[in-house]
C-alpha cells in the first residue's frame, strides 16, 4: 500500500512537472513574439518618424520658398503699378503731343489748301491772259500742287541759236510780269530748255551754255524791263537733258526747245509757315 501511495505521487510530482514546462514553453514562445514585434514596432515608429522629419524639412523648406516667392510678388506688383503710372502718363503725354501735331498737321493742310486755291486762280488767270493773241501749242500754264508752270516756245522768244529776246517776246512776257507783280509772295525761276542738236559759238560753247543764257535773257527783261525784284528770280539752265518728247523728229526737236517760268511759294516763308506755333 505504501509503495502504492509513492507510486502514485511520483507518478502525480512527474505529471505535474511535465505540464509546467509546456506552460513555459508556451509563454517563452509569446513572450518572444511580443518582444519581435515591439522591435518591429519601434523600428516603424523610427522609420516614421525619418519620414515625417523629412517632410516638415520639406514642408519648411516649401514654406520659406512661398514667403520669398509672395515677397518678390509684391515688389514686382509694387514695381508694376510704378510703371503702370509712367506708362499711364506716357501715353497721355504722347496723345497729346499727337493732339498738337493733328491740330499742326491740319494747319499745315489748310495753308496748302489756301495756297494751292491761290495758285489755281493764279494758273487760271494765267491762262486768261496769255490767251490772247498767241497760239495754244506755243503757250502752255499748268498747275501742280502749289506750283505754276508756264512753257513757252522758245520761236516766241528766241531766234534759231540765239539768246537775244525778240520784240514779240517782251509781249509775252510783259503780261506774264503783270501776274508775277500781283503775287509778291511767289518765287520765279526760269528754266531754258534746248534740243540735242550740237551748237558751238563765239560765246556758247555748248547747249549748257546757250540754254543758261536764255534763261538769264529772260530774267534780265523780268528785272529791268518789268521791275520784278530779282531777289525773287533764279535762273537756270537744264540743256538737252530734259526733254519733253524724242529728239528724233522734227517736232519733237520744237516741243524741247522751251523755256519754262515756274511760280512758286518762297521756301523762307514755308518754312516760316513751317515753324509757327499753333495759337
Amino acid at each position: 500500500m505504501k509503495k502504492l501511495i509513492v507510486l502514485m505521487i511520483t507518478a502525480s510530482v512527474v505529471l505535474s512537472s511535465c505540464v509546467s514546462k509546456k506552460k513555459y514553453t508556451e509563454l517563452e514562445g509569446n513572450f518572444s513574439k511580443k518582444n519581435q514585434e515591439l522591435v518591429d514596432a519601434k523600428a516603424d515608429l523610427m522609420k516614421c518618424k525619418i519620414e515625417n522629419e523629412g517632410r516638415i524639412a520639406s514642408l519648411t523648406q516649401q514654406v520659406e520658398d512661398l514667403k520669398k516667392d509672395k515677397s518678390k510678388t509684391l515688389e514686382y506688383v509694387d514695381n508694376l503699378t510704378v510703371l503702370s503710372r509712367s506708362a499711364s502718363d506716357n501715353i497721355k503725354e504722347t496723345l497729346a503731343q499727337m493732339s498738337k501735331k493733328d491740330e499742326y498737321i491740319k494747319h499745315i493742310q489748310k495753308a496748302m489748301n489756301k495756297k494751292d486755291s491761290i495758285n489755281l486762280a493764279l494758273g487760271f488767270q494765267l491762262k486768261k491772259v496769255l490767251k490772247d493773241g498767241f497760239n495754244d501749242e506755243d503757250i502752255e500754264v499748268s498747275v501742280e500742287k502749289t506750283v505754276v508752270f508756264i512753257n513757252i516756245a522758245d520761236r516766241l522768244l528766241f531766234k534759231s541759236g540765239s539768246h537775244v529776246i525778240s520784240s514779240e517776246a517782251k509781249r509775252v512776257l510783259k503780261k506774264v510780269a503783270d501776274v508775277i507783280a500781283a503775287q509778291p509772295d511767289l518765287e520765279v525761276m526760269v528754266e531754258g530748255y534746248t534740243d540735242n542738236n550740237p551748237i558751238s559759238t563765239v560765246d556758247m560753247k555748248d547747249n549748257w551754255d546757250l540754254s543758261v543764257k536764255r534763261s538769264t535773257s529772260v530774267v534780265r527783261v523780268l528785272q529791268d524791263d518789268f521791275k520784278i525784284a530779282p531777289a525773287r528770280l533764279v535762273a537756270a539752265g537744264r540743256g538737252e537733258y530734259k526733254p519733253l518728247a524724242t529728239n528724233e523728229t522734227v517736232e519733237g526737236r520744237s516741243k524741247n526747245r522751251r523755256t519754262r517760268i515756274v511760280l512758286m511759294p518762297k521756301l523762307d516763308q514755308f518754312f516760316k509757315l513751317l515753324e509757327n506755333k499753333m495759337e
